[in-house]
This record gives structure tokens, C-alpha cells and sequence, in this order.
């Protein structure tokens, strides 16, 4: 065990798909956005080129890949972090269908080619760079959180440029930036197509948002179930528990 991790470092499992994950609570930990949005992006099956930007630990990319045959690539800007991702790709033996990148998303259309992918995904850094209250003491939560190298117009464009023509991008973020998103894709010829709001509990505000488009889609956005984390008992939901663990 000892070569596959460093530091802190742990092996948690990703439990629905059979797999393990390398983490760290002081560098990179993945949330349940990152779970969401692997369950709610339409993929191919048997084949297609889907690339995740802003892979953290690679924990997309190893979702993605128990629902698909197709070729995943991951980017991520920090070393520590592309570092893990490819371990934890070596750990599943996954080397053949996943590959990461290290690099900067707003550069990434020019070095991996431009419409030549069926699908990206993108759980961008939520937070505007001066909203400081929540910046951790730990650099790798700051970029991951903030937008210090990566704006959501940028990431959008980003996306919108890998894409195919009817290629899909999904992304997760925070409902209060429902209106930049929508804007943003539509500027970059990403029409919002599904939509899915996740609240913590009933009765609660929504904190998070799933949204795909389609690149030069028509205007028709459907509106999903919405989707309830917690019971009345502070307990997972049955659907939540599902996509966590998988079918009981």
C-alpha cells in the first residue's frame, strides 16, 4: 500500500462502481457535486471522447469510466493533484481508458484539439477570487474553490470549444450563478437542454445545480425531478444512497 500513497494520503472506496480513490484531507477531498454531476451527464456507452476539466483527484473521470467504454481525459492544474489522479488511475488499472492531463483549462482546446469531443464535464471552482471568508489556509482548497486561475465564462468556453457540434457539456455549481451560467453557455453556442436542482433537505434552499447543453442545440430546456440529500431524519435519501453506494 505504501507506494500508492503519500503523506496524509488515504484509499477510500468509490462503492457503486467497485473502485478505490486516492484522497487527502489537506490537499483534495471530492464532494458530492463531483458524484452528482458523474450520474447526471448523458455519456455513450460503447464509445466517444469525453473530457472532465477541473479534475481534482481524478474522482470524475473514475466515475465516468463505470458508465462507459469510451476514452476519458482528465485536467487539472496543480501537480499534488494531477499526481493523485494518476495513481488512483494506475491503482484500478484504468490506464488504457483514462488519461490526465496537467494543464491550464483556458489553454486546453488548443493542445487537445478543437471540436473533436462528444461530452465534457466541469465542476469549476464555485467561488468569485475576492470572496475570501471561505479561502482555507491551504492553497490547493483555495484553487480548487476560488476563481483565482479559472473563471465559470472561461471553463464554459473551454468546454464549448472541445465540444463536437451536438456534443454535450454538463456542468454542477451553485443555483445563485444559475443566470451567469446560462448566459455564458448560450454566448459560447451551448444550449441548455436538462436542468436539476439539489437541495440539502425539503424545505430547504437548493445549493446545488446540474445543467447540460448541447452545442448548437435548439432552445427547449427540461426541468428534472428535483433531487432531496438528506430526509427528515438527517439520513441519505433513497435516491442519493443509490448513487453512493449503489442499488441495495
Amino acid at each position: 500500500m505504501e507506494k500508492w500513497l503519500k503523506g496524509d494520503e488515504r484509499l477510500d472506496y468509490l462503492l457503486a462502481e467497485n473502485l478505490r480513490i486516492i484522497q487527502s484531507p489537506s490537499v483534495f477531498s471530492f464532494s458530492l457535486d463531483a458524484v452528482l454531476l458523474s450520474k447526471f451527464v448523458s455519456i455513450p456507452y460503447h464509445k466517444g471522447k469525453i473530457v472532465d476539466l477541473c479534475s481534482g483527484n481524478g474522482v470524475i473521470p473514475l466515475f465516468l469510466s463505470a458508465r462507459t467504454k469510451g476514452q476519458i481525459t482528465g485536467v487539472e492544474i496543480q501537480p499534488r493533484l494531477f499526481d493523485m489522479a494518476e495513481r488512483s488511475i494506475r491503482y484500478n488499472q484504468l490506464e488504457q481508458q483514462i488519461q490526465m492531463i496537467l494543464g491550464d483549462v483556458k489553454e486546453i482546446p488548443k493542445q487537445l484539439g478543437i471540436e473533436k469531443y462528444d461530452v465534457v464535464t466541469c465542476n469549476p471552482p464555485y467561488f468569485l477570487a475576492h470572496e475570501a471568508s471561505d479561502k482555507n489556509l491551504s492553497e490547493h482548497h483555495a484553487i480548487a474553490r476560488h476563481e483565482l486561475y479559472l473563471t465559470l465564462e472561461e471553463a464554459i468556453q473551454s468546454a464549448s470549444k472541445l465540444l463536437k457540434q451536438g456534443g454535450k457539456a454538463a456542468f454542477v455549481h451553485r443555483p445563485g450563478r444559475l443566470l451567469d451560467i446560462v448566459t455564458a453557455m448560450r454566448a459560447n453556442r451551448l444550449e441548455p437542454k436538462r436542468m436539476q436542482i439539489i437541495y440539502p433537505k425539503e424545505g430547504k434552499e437548493a445549493n446545488t445545480l446540474l445543467i447540460e447543453g448541447i452545442k448548437d442545440g435548439k432552445p427547449d430546456l427540461k426541468i428534472m425531478p428535483p433531487l432531496y440529500v438528506y430526509d427528515a431524519n438527517n439520513e441519505y435519501t433513497a435516491e442519493v444512497r443509490e448513487i453512493l453506494y449503489g442499488k441495495e
